[in-house]
C-alpha cells in the first residue's frame, strides 16, 4: 500500500512538473522573436501563410499595395490619441517606412492590401486585468493579405501617449514583414 502512494505522489509531481514546462514553452511572450525591433514592446506576430509572402513581398517592393486604416479611441476614459495623430499622419509613417524597401514602380493589376489600426489603450476599462496592461499607451494591428487571404499578422504595443513612437514600431512592422522572404 505504501509502495502505490508514493507512485501516485510520483506521478502527480511528474505530472504538473510537465504541464509547468510545456505551459512555459508555448508562452507567446517568452517565445524567440525573430528580429530585436520586436523585442523592444511586447510584439506577437502569425504567419499565415509563407507561401503567398513571396509573391506579397514583391508587390510592396514594386509599390503595388493599398493601405486601409483606422484609429480606435479609448471608450472609457478620455481619449487623448486625436491630440496627436490622425489616419492620415498615420499613413504617411507607413508609408515613410515602407520607401525604405522599394525597389521598383511597376505597374501591376494584383495588389497587396496592408489593414491596419491603432487602438489607444483604454485604461479606464474595467475588463482590463492587472497593472501591466496600463503601462502602455496603445497597439498596432497589421494584417498584409493578397486575395483576401491573410498572409501574416502582427500587433506590436507603443509606448508613448504622444505617439511619437508609432513610426519605429511601424518600421519594425514593416521590416518584420519584408524578412518573411529569408
Amino acid at each position: 500500500m505504501n509502495k502505490f502512494f508514493i507512485f501516485i505522489l510520483i506521478f502527480i509531481v511528474g505530472f504538473f512538473t510537465y504541464g509547468i514546462v510545456t505551459m512555459e514553452s508555448n508562452d507567446p511572450i517568452k517565445k524567440q522573436k525573430r528580429l530585436s525591433c520586436q523585442t523592444k514592446t511586447t510584439t506577437f506576430e502569425k504567419i499565415a501563410n509563407k507561401q503567398l509572402a513571396q509573391e506579397a513581398i514583391k508587390l510592396l517592393e514594386s509599390s503595388n499595395y493599398i493601405i486601409k486604416s483606422r484609429i480606435e479611441k479609448s471608450v472609457y476614459m478620455e481619449s487623448q490619441i486625436d491630440k496627436h495623430i490622425c489616419e492620415e499622419k498615420a499613413n504617411e509613417y507607413l508609408n515613410k517606412s515602407i520607401s525604405r524597401y522599394l525597389k521598383t514602380k511597376e505597374e501591376k493589376e494584383q495588389k497587396l492590401l496592408i489593414d491596419y489600426y491603432i487602438l489607444e489603450n483604454d485604461k479606464e476599462d474595467k475588463g482590463k486585468k492587472g497593472t501591466k496592461c496600463k503601462l502602455y499607451a496603445g497597439y498596432l494591428v497589421f494584417e498584409f493579405k493578397l486575395d483576401n487571404k491573410l498572409i501574416y499578422k502582427i500587433q506590436t504595443d507603443y509606448m508613448n501617449i504622444d505617439t511619437s513612437d508609432i513610426p519605429e514600431r511601424m518600421d519594425c512592422v514593416i521590416k518584420s514583414f519584408i524578412t518573411l522572404k529569408n
